[in-house]
This record gives structure tokens, C-alpha cells and sequence, in this order.
């Protein structure tokens, strides 16, 4: 059995596209630097996810401010914003 040209170009037009997954998420890291501290942000698609702050200055230990997502809500019924905009220190390491 022959196909006709027509034909053929009409299956192909109407095949499923080859996907390779969905498209990777945006990301963007931003640093901003001065004599003081360097501060890094992490935004994946358009949402801060991390904001780590390392002093310069004095022995202080670099720390984190906790984004305001729903991931990093541990908010009581007494308490709106949970720890949204809280350092946080990391004790031990692994």
C-alpha cells in the first residue's frame, strides 16, 4: 500500500508533538554587595525562595530571612505572618 503525498504530510501535521517534559522554571539569583554584608536572593519562577545574609563585619554567623510563602508558614492561630520576615540561624550542619 502507497500513501499519497497529501496524505502523508496530513498524518504528520496531525501526529502529537514530541515533549521532552515541562519547560525548567526561571531561575534567578541576585547578589547585592557592600562593605557591611552581602546579601544573595533566590527566586524561582518569580517567587523568593531564599534570602541569605552574610555579615562582614564582627564574628556574626551568616543567616536566613524566612521568605512569606505558604511553604514556610508555621503561623499559630495567634500569630498572622508565622515566621515571615524572622532570621533564621542554622545551629548545626551536616
Amino acid at each position: 500500500m502507497k500513501l499519497s503525498l497529501p496524505l502523508a504530510v496530513m498524518i504528520v501535521a496531525t501526529a502529537p508533538a514530541w515533549s521532552a517534559g515541562p519547560p525548567e522554571p526561571k531561575v534567578q539569583r541576585t547578589v547585592i554587595e557592600d562593605d557591611g554584608a552581602r546579601i544573595e536572593e533566590l527566586r524561582v519562577r518569580g517567587q523568593t525562595v531564599s534570602i541569605t545574609v552574610e555579615p562582614k563585619r564582627g564574628r556574626a554567623p551568616a543567616y536566613q530571612i524566612v521568605p512569606a510563602d505558604a511553604a514556610h508558614d508555621t503561623s499559630t492561630p495567634l500569630t498572622r505572618n508565622g515566621l515571615a520576615g524572622q532570621r533564621v540561624w542554622s545551629v548545626m550542619s551536616f
